[in-house]
């Protein structure tokens, strides 16, 4: 096409009469002022853009699945926007009761398993494997072996499960309700715990559940490299998916169980079914303190190496609580509750506190699992700060999505492909050592720290770890960015209100100082 084609105005038509290029006259004026007011109203919803971005502080919450990214971010909303997250209590309280729900339905249906097993290999003491929903683990056999005579015996098994067999119905409901957000006919999976996943959908076995003391490759976590495009780690085949509940990101899920987000029918008929939901679970209040309770339970649990304690939203200690009809749910509660959502979840808070009264912090948490880390790229753009969360606890688990990674693994090679992007230049970085709490749990308890980490050399302790860790961190993100910046470095215990708040007022006062220096102001 010749660059006359594309000339405007175009050129007269041949033979074009006087009265033909008067029409062609004014219709060219009218379209180059459409054109014009068109090229304004953009222009000024552009400025209106830039201002209002220079007005708002935008945060990226990045990290593994499960290393506390959503609850610092409640911990935010807990310490500048009260009132917002007070009024999410009703959709929390249902988060709460999903979680206990679904670890009771793991605990009966692991507890079946072993039976089972046990019945079937009566006196065997060389181990065996116990396999759900394609994971594999090695369990020694319990100590207390149900076909030597003690230990958990059938009869009890068969007594928990039909005590508490209407937690299915339940579990059936919460997931209906939680995941009405997304799609009226979106399916609700089958209640039945299949496979040893946590109420927070993620695997049970991804953790201490692993089997403590087993020691995968660590050989790459010196070294390795994290595509963010694929979300694979260079040279892994990938591995099995675990199952549970995901809800939709965004406040869908929230607003249905709010003054508004469902039109009054609907809202009346969830309210029944949540109600129907909680008097179940009042009924079944009882068997549930006692499921957890029972000594041998819980050796059965330990003995396979699972510690459902150390897990996102535990609730099974507190269950006569929970479980009451009367229940609602406490701040501690609320960062404790887990769910996990598919997506990018994008959270504006307007401050209530008066230092910044009406201003607004746009928090951007994305999902952590491997196949959402494509995801993040877009979101590196036009962002005030990223804050990456570590799970300290991490180095003696594995990948859900890869057994033969470790996570802490991961996370070095993970941050190291964040702090070497280009288009993160300009972006301030803080980097969150959170779960000290279990650190210190798994050290103090003879998990040696450097039985993982063979290049750590010091102390089985907290002190000695975390200023490994802290050292690790900062000597990557020296080496890998692509220019000199700051590294504000912090360790936490997400659900430890206190000890958080002192992390995020020094991490607010930072993002605040180096907003008004980017603008000049200071």
């Amino acid at each position: 096409m010749s660059s006359s084609e594309n000339a405007w105005p175009p050129p007269p038509p041949a033979g074009e009469t006087d009265l033909e290029k008067e029409l062609r006259t004014e219709e060219e004026r009218e379209a180059k002022r459409v054109s014009d007011a068109i090229d304004r109203v953009l222009e000024a919803e552009r400025q209106t853009m830039r201002k209002k971005r220079r007005e708002e502080v935008r945060l990226l919450l990045l990290g593994q699945s499960e290393s506390g990214k959503s609850t610092l971010l409640k911990n935010f909303q807990l310490m500048y926007t009260p009132t917002a997250l007070h009024a999410e209590a009703a959709a929390w309280r249902a988060v709460v009761h999903l979680n206990l729900v679904r670890s009771v339905n793991f605990i009966l249906d692991f507890l079946t398993s072993h039976t089972e097993r046990n019945s079937a290999t009566p006196g065997s003491s060389d181990g065996h494997s116990h396999e759900h929903g394609g994971h594999r683990h090695r369990m020694s056999s319990l100590a207390s072996g149900a076909g030597q005579g003690s230990g958990i015996r059938p009869s009890e098994v068969r007594r928990y499960k039909l005590a508490l067999s209407p937690l299915l119905q339940v579990e059936v409901i919460l997931v209906r309700q939680l995941r009405a957000a997304d799609s009226p006919r979106s399916p609700v999976s089958s209640p039945t715990v299949a496979s040893p996943t946590s109420a927070t959908g993620h695997s049970f076995a991804n953790g201490l559940g692993a089997r403590r003391g087993s020691k995968p490759d660590l050989g790459t976590a010196e070294g390795g490299s994290m595509d963010l495009e694929s979300g694979a780690r260079g040279g892994s085949s990938g591995g099995t998916r675990h199952t549970g509940v995901v809800v939709p990101g965004g406040k869908g899920w929230k607003q249905l169980f709010g003054s508004g987000g469902a039109n009054r029918k609907g809202k009346d008929s969830a309210a029944e079914e949540l109600a129907d939901a909680r008097r179940i679970l009042d009924a079944c209040k009882t068997h549930i303190a006692a499921l957890w309770a029972d000594p041998d339970v819980r050796a059965a649990l330990r003995d396979a190496s699972y510690a459902l304690e150390e897990q996102s939203g535990f609730f099974l200690d507190q269950a006569l609580t929970v479980a009451d009809a009367s229940y609602e749910p406490t701040v501690e509660d609320i960062l404790r509750a887990r769910l996990q959502t598919a997506g990018v979840e994008e959270h504006r808070l307007i401050m209530e506190t008066s230092a910044e009264h009406g201003q607004q912090w746009v928090f951007y948490d994305v999902g952590g699992s491997r196949g959402q880390r494509a995801s993040w790229v877009p979101f590196f753009e036009d962002v005030n700060a990223i804050i990456f969360m570590v799970s300290t606890a991490g180095f003696c688990e594995v990948l859900a999505e890869d057994r033969s990674v470790n996570r802490l693994a991961d996370s070095f090679n993970l941050w190291k492909t964040i702090c070497s992007s280009k288009l993160l230049i300009l972006v301030h970085f803080m980097l969150v050592l959170n779960k000290m709490d279990i650190l210190k749990t798994r050290l103090t308890s003879g998990i040696e720290f450097s039985s993982f980490v063979p290049s750590y050399k010091g102390s089985n302790d907290v002190e000695g770890v975390t200023e490994y860790l802290k050292r690790k961190f900062t000597v990557l993100h020296h080496h890998h960015s692509p220019q000199k910046r700051h590294l504000h470095v912090h360790s936490t215990c997400a659900i430890n209100v206190q000890m958080t708040s002192a992390v995020l007022t020094n991490i607010r006062n930072t993002i605040l100082v180096n907003s008004l220096t980017s603008t000049h102001i200071i």
